[in-house]
């Protein structure tokens, strides 16, 4: 279930909102329906159950970055070029729904209720194979060392992410970042650079 409609949207990013500000728990199929403006009967309608919708939420959050990987990876670039791209698509992405990640690796990873995860892993490997594609044609050309782990790179750009985002008060204090736009801007231009530059140091050879 990729395709949803307006009312469908609505009610997903409703759920989003609430998940976002009460967590998974916090936010009850009542409250909402009352914040998509229906009753509840539709989100069963449409959805089934609140399991359900927080999946359908997790598909509808990642359905476009399988496309914009594969037109990524089809554009006329260097793979350095390619692997810049990428990281700055990921990030994009990561920021604009910080709180949506969140949601879905604390369900994913403590266990508390059966997700199925079967979508949303289908469209990682998926991407992870475009990344290989990527990595693949770097090492054809000599830019990329052969002994590269392919699986882990997305990890480390996750990783160094979230990293920044749990520690936000101690970053804040040392780099005197005020507002959450000074946080957005610093993620967007020293963060980004940052893990560009560890992410092309794991794939290139060592000068």
């Amino acid at each position: 279930m990729t395709d949803f409609n307006d009312k469908q949207i609505e009610i997903l990013q409703a759920a989003e909102k609430l998940f976002a500000e009460h967590g998974y728990d916090g936010a009850s199929v009542r409250d909402i329906a009352k914040s998509a403006n229906i009753n509840i009967a539709m989100i069963s309608y449409y959805f089934g159950s609140k399991e359900k919708l927080l999946e359908a939420l997790i598909i509808y959050r990642i359905s476009d970055m399988r496309l914009q990987m594969e037109n990524l990876y089809r554009e006329d670039l260097t793979p350095l070029e390619k692997i810049d791209r990428l990281i700055e698509l990921y990030i994009k992405r990561i920021n604009q729904n910080k709180g949506m990640y969140q949601i879905i690796h604390f369900e994913i990873s403590s266990g508390k209720r059966i997700i199925n995860c079967d979508a949303f892993n289908e469209m990682k490997k998926h991407n992870l194979d475009i990344l290989n594609s990527i990595i693949a044609e770097g090492q054809d050309k000599g830019f990329f060392r052969k002994d590269v782990n392919t699986i882990l790179i997305p990890t480390t750009i996750m990783g160094t992410y979230f990293h920044f985002q749990m520690n936000k008060p101690f970053f804040k204090s040392i780099l005197n970042l005020e507002t959450p736009q000074d946080i957005d801007n610093y993620v967007t231009s020293e963060l980004t650079r940052h893990i560009k530059q560890t992410i092309k140091a794991l794939l290139t050879y060592e000068k």
